[in-house]
């Protein structure tokens, strides 16, 4: 962000692959030993995990490499932005056809996480759901590393509590709302009671840092849960992270649908929320941020939860975050809040259809309608089994000031391209600059932290609810 158990544990697959990307019927990972320590833990006692999943992304560039060796040619620019990417066809889940990622780091190491695969039905009856998430953190990666891992456990024991109806009918969508939403409060909750817990323990320094530093950092979280059965999503959002429905009409255009809302400063329903929370306190929303950060829900940020005085004991026994005093007025926190904003949204197998899910490094390029009419774009050679065309890269001579002359730093028609097997490369490329080649090459020559002036950390998914002929194409 350019911005500052369980029951039986889901089991799900976390796939960071190297090569160009790829359709493979997807393994998936035993996770009964993490489950059998997890439970033995209260949401108070969270099992941390602060060990980084991929050594890829600690690679961080000589200080005085300010220019990524990558780039700037056209096979290099490939090269980065599909390095990190996966394809998968869904075989064992009904409803779903494949689903696309890939992420593009401008931090280093990259902020950013995500998950994604199948998980048993927390009504253990038999079925299988998939699940997707992309976590956009700040000020450090620790606290969407740690929901990478954990939130959709939390997520998964709280449905599991939900009780089902004795006449055997369905469950209502608000109770397996709000049992999503419990599980993220119980989550976040557990991050900020084991910072404070840690402290006040005979742990060593280090075993203490470790569980303050994911209440110190912060990170957003977007969460999308389907149920074949039922063919139903749930989306849950906190934060700005964004899912859009895409489902073509009659005419054979793409509707575009948000599934989620921007939870920032700018967002007017946030503003009167929180001034309705803390009446009395007129500067809390300023310039689009919260007290001095964009999102107005997250996951972490003690800054923004924690009393003052506390704030001040862990900046001088841990060397913790500086209190945002004076320069914002701390009265009554807590001002962030974890709670997701949840959505329900119902798949019509008759109709193609797909969901996108970015951080908001691709949201700040793209608008909801144009990354739909880009996927929509993308599938047509794709669904008549024809291979993407490759076509010229713009020649236009471009530095950055032309940004200052008229020309815009986000996505435009005429730089559209379609040219990438996976439909999540394809949507980085475009929101880059497409077809454009001076800028997406310039964007990513280069590395942190000058990276960070023309790019954030970027990750996306892409999932195909309802469309044959793809299925047929990557079978």
């Amino acid at each position: 962000m350019v911005r500052p158990r369980l029951g039986r544990v889901p089991t799900i697959s976390i796939v960071r692959t190297r090569a160009k990307t790829y359709s493979t019927k997807p393994s998936y990972s035993n996770w009964s030993k993490f489950a059998a320590v997890t439970a033995a833990f209260g949401t108070s006692g969270l099992v941390w995990l602060t060990t980084h999943g991929d050594v890829s992304d600690l690679d961080t560039p000589p200080a005085e490499d300010s220019v990524n060796e990558l780039g700037p040619s056209k096979e290099q620019v490939t090269k980065i932005i599909s390095q990190d990417a996966y394809s998968f066809s869904v075989h064992n889940v009904a409803g779903v056809d494949r689903y696309d990622g890939t992420q593009v780091a401008s931090n280093s190491p990259c902020e950013d996480r995500f998950s994604h695969g199948t998980l048993p039905s927390p009504w253990k009856d038999g079925n299988q759901w998939m699940a997707w998430a992309v976590f956009d953190g700040h000020s450090g990666w620790q606290t969407a590393d740690l929901l990478k891992r954990q939130l959709l456990p939390f997520v998964q024991r709280s449905l599991g509590d939900v009780q089902l109806p004795s006449n055997g009918g369905s469950i209502p969508e608000e109770s397996i709302q709000r049992a999503i939403v419990q599980g993220f409060l119980d989550l976040d909750n557990s991050i900020m009671n084991t910072a404070l817990e840690a402290t006040r323990t005979k742990e060593p320094l280090l075993e203490k840092v470790k569980k303050c530093l994911p209440a110190f950092a912060g990170s957003c979280a977007l969460l999308s849960l389907y149920n074949p059965v039922t063919s139903t999503l749930h989306v849950a959002c906190t934060g700005d992270s964004r899912a859009v429905l895409g489902q073509q009409k009659s005419d054979g255009s793409w509707e575009a649908t948000p599934l989620s809302v921007d939870q920032t400063g700018l967002n007017k329903e946030e503003i009167t929320r929180l001034y309705n929370e803390h009446p009395g306190e007129d500067d809390i929303v300023k310039d689009g941020r919260v007290l001095g950060i964009m999102v107005s829900r997250a996951f972490g940020d003690s800054l923004w939860k924690w009393p003052l005085d506390i704030q001040q004991e862990m900046k001088q026994r841990f060397y913790g975050p500086s209190p945002l005093t004076p320069r914002y007025n701390i009265r009554t926190p807590p001002y962030l809040t974890a709670r997701p904003a949840v959505t329900t949204a119902k798949i019509d197998p008759s109709r193609p259809s797909f969901l996108i899910m970015a951080t908001d490094g691709m949201w700040d390029m793209l608008s909801n309608q144009q990354a739909v009419d880009l996927v929509g774009k993308w599938l047509k050679p794709q669904a008549a089994g024809q291979k993407h065309s490759d076509p010229e890269p713009s020649s236009e001579p471009f530095d950055f000031g032309h940004f200052w002359n008229g020309a815009s730093w986000k996505f435009m028609d005429k730089r559209a391209t379609t040219q990438d097997d996976n439909a999540a490369v394809h949507l980085v490329r475009n929101s880059l600059g497409g077809n454009h080649h001076e800028l997406i090459a310039g964007r990513l020559a280069y590395s942190f932290p000058h990276s960070r002036r023309v790019r954030d950390d970027i990750t996306v998914q892409v999932v195909f609810f309802s469309n044959p002929g793809l299925k047929k194409a990557t079978t």
